[in-house]
């Protein structure tokens, strides 16, 4: 019983440590941070008691730990309103910003349109009041033409966005890119709307891991 005590007293002095640190944004890490809780309080508890406790100190504790990503979102979607980009929180507590073909590159281009600069601006401006978060840059293509030449493509462009963000002050330790090529559509490529929707660019905000 003494060790369960101090054990939970443990935990609760992180999450308090955590909330201080953090002051009052919101918590992307709930869900994980009671997930690890449960875990921990079945080992302290070792009874169905034991794992709530645990996943209420943890929830609490990812609560802390997470980022007003409602703020960054409305932030960003007035900041980028009318270019078409969409901006969503994912199942991993990442927020995906989603910028359309029309605004990104011209057809088998790697260099940024000017359009598309306004809505990176916006994303370094970000990523530099957030210093704890890191972007990955995903560029996909529709079908048409050569699987190989698409992937290469997509990587160039993913790469060119992660230049311009890095030469606007984004350490580049924060910044990642990959190309999917035609591999993950989101639409159906038999139609011209279609693979307009699959040529895209996303952009991964994530909090880095400590």
């Amino acid at each position: 019983m003494k060790l369960k005590l101090v054990s939970l007293a443990i935990v609760a002095t992180l999450a308090a440590g955590c909330a201080t640190e953090q002051g009052t944004q919101t918590a992307v890490g709930t869900g994980v941070g009671a997930a690890v809780g449960a875990g921990l309080g079945n080992l302290i508890g070792g009874n169905t008691t034991g794992t709530l406790v645990g996943a209420a100190v943890g929830g609490a504790l990812g609560g802390a730990t997470g980022y007003n990503w409602n703020a960054i979102r409305g932030k960003l979607n007035k900041d980028t309103a009318g270019t078409g980009t969409q901006i969503t929180e994912q199942p991993d507590g990442s927020l995906k910003v989603n910028i359309p073909s029309q605004v990104t590159f011209d057809t088998d281009s790697a260099s940024i349109k000017p359009s598309f600069r306004s809505v990176l601006d916006q994303v370094s401006q970000t990523l530099a009041q957030q210093q704890d978060v890191s972007a990955t840059v995903v560029g996909h293509t529709d079908s048409t033409g050569n699987p190989n030449y698409n992937m290469q493509l997509s990587q160039r462009r993913a790469q060119s966005v992660a230049t311009y963000l890095g030469d606007r002050g984004v350490a580049r330790t924060r910044l990642a890119a990959e190309g999917r090529g035609q591999t993950q559509p989101v639409a159906d490529n038999a139609t011209e709307a279609g693979r307009a929707q699959n040529r895209r660019v996303e952009i991964y905000l994530k909090p880095i891991q400590r």
